[in-house]
Order: C-alpha cells, then structure tokens, then sequence
C-alpha cells in the first residue's frame, strides 16, 4: 500500500512512536516503513529494519508512556522526502522537548528516518 509523505510523517509520529498499544504498533510499522528500513536517532545511533524500530520505539513508550507529539506545523513534501516538526510532553504541560523528523520515502514506505531534536519554541 502507498501513502502520501505527509501520510507517513503523521503516521511515524502517532501510530509508531507515539502509540503505547505494542499490536497497533507493530501493525503501523509493517505497514508504512520498508522492510529494510534505518533510523537514525540524535545519539548517532541507528537502527536497522522492522523489528528495530518495533523495539526503539516500544522502549520509548515505555519510559514515557504518557508523553504525547504534537505537530507546531504541517508536513513538508519535496521530492521523495518530507520533514514534520513537533513538540512532545504531558497533556496540560509546558512540551519537554521539541524535534523534527525528517524521512526518505520509497514505493510509498519510509525508507530512512532522520530524528533532530530542535530548541524548543
């Protein structure tokens, strides 16, 4: 199944790395991500395929499982790429953090995904 980039950008963010359900999860990842996917985190780490990111993000959620992304603008599209900037923190709290995801898509999947944490606005 294809998606638009900007379907993707929201998805990567809600559906994976903001949802606490592990089979909702997973079932996003299998859908929107290539089997060969990598994703590079702020810490130079990379993670390497389906069940990687399955992992980082379960692990994620874990530690925060009551952290919510919130878009501060619309996707960008170009070419086969796009970016999103968001905002993450309790509901009715100051955000804790801010990034921008920025993913390389293929055959409408994301290929790459590249995390910067950005200062927060």
């Amino acid at each position: 199944m294809s998606h638009s980039i900007s379907t993707l950008l929201t998805r990567n963010l809600q559906d994976v790395f903001g949802e606490n359900d592990p089979a909702r999860r997973r079932a996003a990842i299998d859908e929107i991500y290539t089997e060969d996917v990598v994703f590079y985190d702020p810490s130079k780490n990379v993670y390497r395929g389906r069940d990687e990111i399955d992992r980082i993000a379960g692990e994620i959620r874990a530690k925060h499982p009551d952290l919510r992304y919130q878009p501060i603008a619309g996707p960008e599209e170009l070419g086969n790429g796009g970016r999103i900037q968001w905002i993450s923190g309790r509901p009715g709290e100051a955000p804790a953090y801010a990034g921008t995801d920025f993913i390389i898509t293929r055959d409408g999947r994301i290929a790459a995904i590249y995390l910067f944490f950005d200062k927060l606005p």
